[in-house]
Order: C-alpha cells, then structure tokens, then sequence
C-alpha cells in the first residue's frame, strides 16, 4: 500500500502545472501563501498541496490548513486522547514527511 501512495505521488510531482491553466489552489496552498514564514514561495507551496492531494482527504486538507494560522492548534491535536485526532495526526505526520522529502 505504501508503495502504492508513493508511486502516484511521485507521478503527481512529476507533473508540471500546465502553462497557461488557471491555478486551482487548494487550502493548503492558499494557508502556506497566506503565512509569515519567509521561505514560502509559489512553487513550494503548490508542491506541497500536490502532496496534500495525494496524503490528505480535502477534509484533513481543511484540518491541516488551520494550523498555518494557529500552530497551537496542531499542538493541542497531536496531543489529544481523542482516537480521531490520533488517526489523523498520523496522516498529517506522514503527508508532512512526504511533502519534506519531495519539496524542496
């Protein structure tokens, strides 16, 4: 199964956006290009949505997006009892190595 996420990752990041294609930013996108952080860049934030298409429902996309804002929030998640919140810090964890292993 792991092989399989990664090989349709892998194509998905092979994939150049389209010249000339409106841009469809997704939450995650749009929350990386709204942040402070000085490293954000167009093309680095549109790889890791790509990543995010591939690790994240739109639904934990929507989650994720959040902690852009408030980075307490992931916090306060990553700690809770709640077997939900577990299950998707997991995903969360792995999508965030994906994107850092593929987004340079």
């Amino acid at each position: 199964m792991k092989h399989a996420v990664l090989a349709v990752l892998l194509a998905v990041l092979a994939i150049p956006a389209l010249p000339g294609a409106p841009a469809q930013a997704g939450p995650i996108d749009r929350a990386c290009m709204a942040s402070p952080r000085k490293q954000k860049s167009p093309s680095l934030c549109a790889c890791i949505q790509r990543v995010a298409d591939v690790a994240l429902t739109r639904r934990e996309q929507r989650q994720a997006a959040r902690f852009f804002r408030d980075p307490h929030r992931a916090q306060e998640m990553r700690q809770s009892d709640n077997p939900a919140h577990e299950k998707f810090w997991l995903r969360y964890k792995a999508f965030g190595d994906l994107a850092e292993q593929n987004c340079r």
